[in-house]
């Protein structure tokens, strides 16, 4: 068969996914039939814990989503024989869908990695405010400049459409089609509804709380204003939260999570109780030898340590193997490699953390290129790691940037209302979310202990690089432990801000180290 042949043979076989309802009239559909999820589960083949991630909004692939789907259209006939299903009511407002172009015009830091943007020979309404644009992002025309998006008001009406010459109706000039042009109606009484900001993935009006926001206000009001006995509530609750919050950010995205796929050997534990093969180069260093004198040391703390390292890339699907040097950088996972010599154990920690052992280990991607970082030109620190053999799929920097954004927003805001209820729940929210996505009893919805090395080894590799940064500006590293502890000698205020923002350090603790006349680390000062 030549090579169009195959083409035509992959075309015929190739077929629409069966379209399935929303997650909520999914469990209505089997509860109207009186029947449990083990019931449906069993007669689907899969896990009762696989079919409530389908009602939660998960969606299935392959044979598995065409039987899912017969299910569902089965159960809809049956509880509606005669019924056509009921048309949705229109809301107040309708915006047009921009899940595919990120939370606005020329947002390019939020669309996902390998967004394709087409540059238009001739202009055309921007999907946003019907003005002319020239560029094209996931099938949308937007501006990508936001100073030259104007977003109509929402009650302004479409300019009547013109005639064109082949007899249709055209667009007016610098507007978009009706069918795609946010309409508005005034609520009873004459007032204007109310006004509805862009916000990624769904519409959210202005005033409706966020998904933090109203767990915190319903474990308050369940508990009486009780703020301990919420905030331990929430705790509690961290874990299902944070995934049905990652499944809500994740609606309407690019790619789609892979939540058990099969591992390679090398990520399963050793032991019931031990880990596995993978390094994740985790910091555990003291300077050997300070300069003569008595010194006062800082220790500062690094803020969400974590909440930043969930911006790193992450394979989307199931590890393949690879042989060989090469490091393909569209792709991440974890490599097999025998790792350069470091020669400036006396002034900055080992980027591979604490290890004595000699040899070819297993490090994950963001150790990797951390790696590949300092041995470039210009940083010149160690020679490039030697790879040998890797377990890698396609990836992207941005899977869980929403998910980040969105706990992110809500620490920033219980900062500046003091609300320590809501910062504690976050940080259960991210520091749980990284914990139980290897093997752990406690979140049996993700497993992806490769997704777990990864987060812990960028925060690793996000603490190494301050270490760096505080040694380029004069600052004598002292030590630098686990994600967030990082002493230093001198004046730090000038390269870190001092804050509880992520992007600020907190001051732990100040010391004393070091006696006149010595020029060997002393001890810590009671």
């Amino acid at each position: 068969m030549n090579d169009f042949g195959a083409i035509d043979a992959l075309l015929a076989a190739a077929h629409e996914e069966s379209p399935l309802p929303d997650a909520a009239e999914r469990r209505r559909l089997r509860e109207g039939l009186a029947l449990s999820r083990a019931q449906v589960a069993a007669a689907l083949g899969v896990s009762t814990s696989t079919l409530a991630g389908w009602e939660a909004g998960r969606d299935p692939s392959g044979q598995t989503r065409e039987k899912y789907a017969y299910f569902l259209d089965g159960a809809h006939a049956k509880l509606h024989p005669t019924q056509d299903p009921e048309p949705q009511p229109e809301p107040d407002v309708l915006v047009p869908d921009t899940s595919a172009i990120g939370d606005g015009p020329g947002n390019a830091e939020d669309a996902e990695e390998g967004e394709d943007v087409e540059v238009l020979a001739v202009a055309e309404p921007c999907v946003l405010c019907g003005e002319p644009a020239r560029h094209r992002v996931a099938g949308y025309v937007q501006h990508l400049d936001p100073a030259e998006c104007h977003p109509l008001p929402a009650d302004s009406a479409p300019a009547e459409p013109e005639p064109s010459s082949t007899g249709r109706s055209a667009p007016a000039r610098g507007r978009t089609p009706a069918a795609s042009q946010p309409r508005a109606r005034r609520t009873p009484g004459g007032k204007p509804p109310v006004r509805v900001e862009n916000a990624g993935r769904r519409a959210k009006t202005e005033d409706e709380p966020g998904f933090i926001t109203a767990k915190v206000a319903a474990a308050l009001a369940k508990c009486d204003g009780d703020m301990e006995a919420a905030t331990a509530a929430l705790i509690k609750q961290a874990i299902p939260d944070a995934m049905e919050l990652l499944d809500r950010t994740r609606t309407g995205g690019r790619y789609d999570v892979v939540a058990h796929p099969a591992l390679p050997e090398i990520l399963h534990k050793q032991s019931a109780h031990g880990p596995d093969h993978i390094w994740e180069a985790r910091p555990k260093w003291t300077r050997p030898h300070l300069p003569q004198g008595r010194w006062e040391v800082t220790a500062l703390d690094i803020n969400g340590a974590y909440l930043s390292a969930l911006k790193t890339h992450l394979p989307l699907g199931q590890l393949e193997h690879s042989t060989g040097f090469a490091h393909d950088r569209r792709r991440a996972g974890v490599h097999l490699i025998t790792p350069p010599a470091w020669d400036h154990d006396a002034d900055l920690p080992n980027p591979l953390g604490a290890r004595d052992e000699p040899g070819p280990l297993w490090v994950t991607e963001p150790t990797l290129r951390l790696l590949q970082r300092l041995s470039g030109p210009k940083y010149g620190l160690c020679e490039a790691p030697e790879i040998h053999e890797s377990y890698t799929s396609g990836s992207t920097e941005n899977l869980l940037e929403k998910f980040r954004t969105e706990l992110k927003d809500a620490r920033d805001r219980a900062i500046a209302e003091d609300d320590e209820v809501t910062l504690e729940y976050v940080k259960a929210m991210y520091s749980k979310f990284v914990s139980t996505m290897g093997a752990s009893n406690y979140n049996r919805e993700l497993y992806r202990p490769d997704w777990m090395h990864l987060i812990r080894s960028q925060a690793f590799a996000n603490l190494w690089m301050k270490a760096f940064k505080a040694h380029e500006n004069r600052l004598t590293v002292v030590r630098a432990m686990g994600t967030d502890e990082l002493h230093v000698i001198g004046d730090w205020h000038h390269v870190f801000p001092e804050g509880r923002a992520v992007t600020e350090v907190k001051v732990k603790d100040t010391y004393t180290l070091g006696t006149a006349g010595a020029d060997e680390t002393g001890e810590h000062d009671a």
